[in-house]
């Protein structure tokens, strides 16, 4: 199994740390990284342990940050399409 992690999850993350990284230092931005590779690589070997959501996407919250992970199936893994926050309305 492996997951790969869409351009969009990727700008995502990116900018989430960067917002971290200015509001609460270093530390915390790779703190944030870690738990998104943590959570990325917990869903990989439990690919259905997500929730469901629709097209067969599944979301699985962070535990120490208030983000979401939306991923689907994707060859032998998972692709993380998504990586959101959960207090925030889109656009």
């Amino acid at each position: 199994m492996t997951y790969t992690v869409h351009p969009a999850a990727e700008k995502d993350i990116a900018e989430a740390s960067d917002f971290y990284k200015t509001q609460a230092g270093l530390a915390v931005a790779r703190r944030f990284v870690a738990e998104v590779d943590r959570i990325a690589m917990l869903v990989e070997r439990n690919p259905g342990s997500g929730a469901l959501l629709s097209s067969g996407r599944r979301v699985f919250h962070l535990k120490l940050f208030p983000y979401s992970l939306v991923y689907r199936p994707f060859g032998d893994g998972i692709q993380v399409l998504v990586v959101r926050h959960q207090h925030r309305k889109p656009g």
